[in-house]
C-alpha cells in the first residue's frame, strides 16, 4: 500500500467515526471546513445544517485556495493557464494529474484532488481511472453529513460510474456504485428504488459480492431498517474480516438498534483489527479516535 493510500484509508475511517460519534451533536460549520481539510486532522464533520449554501465546484475551489500561500496560488493558476495550444487533449489530462497530487499531497483538500482526478478520467476515458474517481466520490458521500456537499458528491460519482459503464456495462460493482449514487441524492428527485434495483440485480446474482450487500446494508441505515441492516453487514464481515470501516458501521448499527451487548463487541472487534492492521503496516491510527471508542465501551 502506498503512503497516499494508506493516508487516504486512514482518513477515510477516521471520517467515518467522527459522522458517528458526533455527527449528530456538533454546531453548524461551513462549506470551506471540507473544500480544503484532511479527514484525519479534523477535529468533527460539517453540520448537515448548511442554510441555503449552493454547492459547486469553482466556489468550493476558491474557498480551498484562500488556504493557500502566494507562491502556491501563482503556481496553481499557471497550471490552469498553462493547456493553450498543440496536444491539448494529453496536455489537460497532466495538468488535471498535477493539480490533483498538489491538492492532496501538499494541502489536504480533497474536494479539488477527487475533481481534478475524475476530469482526467473523463478525458482518458478508461474504465479504470474513471471508476476509481467515482469511487473516491462515493465513500466520500457516505463519510459527511453535510446534505449539500453529500449530494454533490453523489452527483460527481453518478457522472463517472455512468461514463464507466459505457465503457464496460457488464461491470457489476460500477453498477452497484452507480445504484448506490442515489442513496445521496445523486440522482436528484429520482426514487431511490432505482438505485436499490441496480444493487439488488447484482446481489441477486452473487450473494457473495460484498460490495452489493454492503451497500444494500447501507441503504437499510438510511432507512432506519437496522435488523436488516446488521444481516448485511455481518454477511461482509465474513467475507471481508478486517474491513475496519465495515466493522465500525456495524457496530454503530448494532447500538442503534438498542443492542448494546453486540455493539461492544464489535467496537472491541474495531480496536483488535487496528491494532492488527497496524502491525501489518496497513493503518495508521488516530490515538484520540481509539481511545474515545475506548471510553465509549465503558459506556455500554
Amino acid at each position: 500500500m502506498s503512503r497516499q493510500q494508506l493516508l487516504y484509508v486512514t482518513a477515510a475511517i477516521t471520517a467515518v467515526f467522527l459522522l458517528f460519534f458526533f455527527g449528530r451533536t456538533v454546531p453548524k460549520t461551513h462549506v470551506d471546513d471540507h473544500a480544503g481539510h484532511d479527514h484525519s486532522k479534523t477535529a468533527a464533520p460539517p453540520s448537515a445544517n448548511t442554510g441555503n449554501v449552493a454547492l459547486d465546484f469553482p466556489t468550493m475551489l476558491g474557498l480551498a485556495k484562500k488556504r493557500l500561500t502566494a507562491a502556491q496560488l501563482q503556481k496553481v493558476t499557471e497550471w490552469e493557464n498553462s493547456v493553450v495550444r498543440g496536444d491539448v487533449k494529453n496536455q489537460q489530462i497532466k495538468v488535471y494529474r498535477t493539480m490533483s497530487a498538489f491538492w492532496m499531497d501538499t494541502i489536504g483538500a480533497f474536494v479539488p484532488y477527487a475533481k481534478y482526478l475524475g476530469e482526467a478520467a473523463k478525458l482518458e476515458n478508461s474504465e479504470k481511472n474513471l471508476t476509481f474517481a467515482a469511487h473516491l466520490f462515493l465513500r466520500e458521500a457516505q463519510s459527511v453529513s453535510e446534505q449539500p456537499l453529500q449530494i454533490w458528491l453523489a452527483k460527481e460519482a453518478k457522472e463517472l460510474f455512468e461514463k464507466a459503464l459505457e465503457v464496460n456495462p457488464a461491470n457489476d460493482s460500477t453498477k452497484v456504485g452507480l445504484g448506490s449514487t442515489y442513496f445521496f441524492g445523486g440522482a436528484g428527485n429520482e426514487p431511490p428504488m432505482r438505485g436499490i434495483a441496480l444493487i439488488r440485480e447484482v446481489a441477486e446474482k452473487n450473494p457473495d459480492d460484498s460490495f452489493s450487500q454492503y451497500m444494500l446494508g447501507i441503504g437499510s441505515t438510511i432507512s432506519g431498517q437496522w435488523p436488516k441492516a446488521i444481516e448485511r453487514f455481518e454477511k461482509v464481515l465474513a467475507l471481508e474480516p478486517q474491513n475496519l470501516e465495515l466493522i465500525l458501521r456495524l457496530a454503530d448499527t448494532y447500538e442503534k438498534s438498542g443492542d448494546k451487548a453486540n455493539a461492544k463487541k464489535k467496537y472491541e472487534l474495531f480496536l483488535q483489527t487496528v491494532k492488527s492492521l497496524e502491525t501489518q503496516g496497513k493503518f495508521k491510527s488516530n490515538p484520540e479516535m481509539l481511545k474515545q471508542i475506548e471510553d465509549h465501551i465503558k459506556l455500554l
